[in-house]
């Protein structure tokens, strides 16, 4: 990293710092509350910023480690209410996602809505070499096992993400794909399949291990109330267009890529064996997911002259792998600015 890229995020480090601390003295009525660890950036990129910090002189419950995530400004401030609302209603079921102490949408204090979580311990689970696949379809079966009536009218279902998308596709020109949601609204499955709370971004850097067990499943903007083939093509849609490059690097890389087909079988079948998919519903939530990060993609490059700058991910071949296999399923010319 350039020096001055090193000094900007340091300066907008300070920034953030102020912000929270001076919103967090007021809100939590804690007047002399400062930070016991400087808020110290975890990374972020299109839809994020995120920080890690502590803080002494405040209430029990904001006690222990701690993690700031700012949405980026053109987002909905009102995804960080969902997100909180979504991640303490599994937490109160005993499903290990951070609970949210507090969230705003207001963009006063740090220029966009924000939320303030626990951090949850462990390391991602692409740490472990061994038994990935199983870890993250258990991850996946618990969350699906949950009962969904707290988050009813919380989160979208598949009808509200399909006009989300519209909206969307729509406020930032991507008039090339919207042949794919036309084709997705014409094809969509019939309503037999009972509805689960779907994470919608479940992939082994948002799974967190200590040991033995899953310390933290982390990332719920993507949450949505579907049958669990959505969520299952989304996690596979991941593991199978992700460039692997955006994981590891130099002479792992091709290990790494035989690797992650593997897993993506294993992961599958792990899935099916308590609980069956039908192959033409994942097909079509594959297509159904896909869309969501073309949108994204689309949106980034509208951006790219007057934003954030693009992340990584939106950087990489990923958009155009995914074009790609939505072209060879539907037979339609999908296309981005």
């Amino acid at each position: 990293m350039s020096a001055s890229a090193e000094a900007s995020l340091a300066a907008r480090a300070h920034e953030v710092a102020a912000g929270l601390l001076d919103y967090l003295r007021t809100t939590l009525g804690a007047p002399r509350l400062d930070f016991a660890e400087f808020p110290s950036s975890l990374g972020g990129g299109f839809d994020t910023e995120i920080y890690a910090f502590r803080l002494r002189g405040a209430p029990a419950r904001f006690g222990d480690r701690l993690v700031l995530r700012i949405l980026r400004a053109h987002y909905d401030p009102a995804m960080v209410l969902r997100e909180q609302a979504t991640q303490n209603a599994v937490a109160a079921q005993g499903y290990p996602a951070p609970r949210v102490l507090l969230a705003t949408r207001d963009p006063m204090p740090l220029g966009a809505a924000f939320a303030v979580m626990e951090r949850a311990p462990g390391t991602p689970l692409t740490s472990r070499l061994v038994g990935m696949a199983a870890v993250l379809a258990e991850a996946q079966l618990r969350l699906h096992g949950l009962d969904l009536a707290p988050l009813r009218g919380t989160l979208p279902d598949l009808d509200g993400y399909l006009d989300a998308l519209a909206r969307r596709i729509d406020a930032a020109s991507l008039a090339g794909l919207a042949p794919l949601l036309g084709w997705l609204r014409e094809r969509r499955p019939r309503l037999d399949v009972a509805p689960v709370i779907c994470h919608g971004d479940l992939h082994p850097q948002n799974v967190l291990v200590q040991g033995r067990a899953v310390s933290g499943v982390l990332d719920w903007p993507n949450a949505i109330v579907a049958e669990p083939a959505f969520d299952v093509a989304a996690t596979l849609s991941i593991l199978r267009f992700v460039p692997i490059d955006l994981v590891v690097s130099g002479l792992l890389r091709w290990p790494a890529r035989v690797g992650l087909r593997i897993l993506a079988r294993r992961y599958v079948a792990g899935y099916q064996r308590r609980r069956s998919i039908d192959p033409a519903r994942l097909t079509y939530y594959e297509i159904a997911t896909a869309l969501r990060a073309l949108v994204r993609s689309g949106e980034s490059r509208r951006r790219a002259t007057g934003g954030p700058p693009p992340s990584a991910l939106d950087r990489s071949p990923y958009a155009a792998r995914l074009q790609a296999h939505a072209a060879r399923v539907t037979g339609l010319a999908v296309s981005l600015p």
